[in-house]
């Protein structure tokens, strides 16, 4: 749970999502304060992506309810619950490979920040300042007139944060944001994070890489078969008899107790 007295940021109330008979994500209850950065992780299929998905607004709840920021956003659709400061990145790159990275930043600043019924033919110049204060916040100024077809794949995981800040959030969720990278390429977007971090903006990650989410979360999570095994402080994660048995295993366990640095794959 939140700390502090204050209201939540974030709070799912028995969040429930069924695919037939399988629960996805199995009312599931936890609050996230403003500021906070919490670390979600789990064995595949844990309901992590899912709960996500939620979360946005790209798959409706089964039953539960999600309040953000003080409003009921658990019906609202992706891009309602986005104009109110809640925006996501992807396992998969995505983006718009034909426009180039300053062009798909707008896209995120124009459209993200405010309801656009009928949209202008020309970007204003407060979107358009956005784009190119995103892109210096993480490192891509000087490729902002690549096609995004050309990029590497670190480069289109730096956009696809790059476009979610253009928006505005007071929430990030980030879904696997070091996947596939290389040890110095997760340091380049651990360096982002904790830039972030610094904003005061409240971050909640999904990830595999036990490093990355030990290194910038305050807090941990862990799901399993949809529901909440853990919750709690980073330091006693590896201590949890529950987490090393059905997620971690006793190597990582270890790893993790050796310190940070030493941890790699859950």
């Amino acid at each position: 749970m939140a700390a502090g007295s204050e209201a939540p940021l974030l709070a799912c109330k028995n969040l429930t999502k069924h695919f037939g008979a399988l629960a996805a994500v199995d009312g599931l209850s936890f609050e996230i304060a403003a500021g906070e950065s919490l670390g979600i992780g789990g064995p595949n299929g844990a309901g992590k992506t899912t709960l996500f998905d939620l979360l946005s607004g790209f798959v409706r709840a089964t039953s539960g309810c999600i309040e953000f920021a003080g409003t009921d956003v658990t019906h609202l659709a992706p891009e309602r619950i986005c104009q109110l400061g809640m925006a996501r990145t992807f396992q998969l790159n995505a983006g718009f490979d034909s426009l180039t990275v300053r062009e798909n930043v707008l896209v995120g600043a124009y459209f993200g920040r405010r309801d656009r019924i009928v949209p202008s033919l020309r970007v204003d110049a407060g979107s358009l300042r956005r784009a190119d204060e995103v892109l210096e916040v993480v490192g891509l100024s000087a490729k902002a007139d690549v096609v995004v077809s050309m990029l590497s794949v670190l480069d289109r995981k730096l956009l696809m944060i790059a476009t979610a800040l253009a928006t505005g959030p007071k929430l990030l969720l980030m879904d696997e944001p070091v996947g596939g990278l290389t040890p110095r390429e997760i340091d380049r977007i651990v360096e982002v994070v904790r830039g972030l971090k610094g904003t005061g903006i409240t971050i909640v990650l999904i990830e595999h890489v036990m490093r990355f989410l030990i290194q910038l979360s305050g807090r941990i999570l862990i799901m399993h078969h949809g529901e909440r095994i853990y919750d709690g402080s980073p330091s006693e994660l590896s201590r949890d008899r529950t987490v090393v048995e059905v997620y971690l295993g006793a190597a990582t366990a270890a790893s993790l107790a050796a310190g940070p640095g030493a941890a790699t794959h859950g």
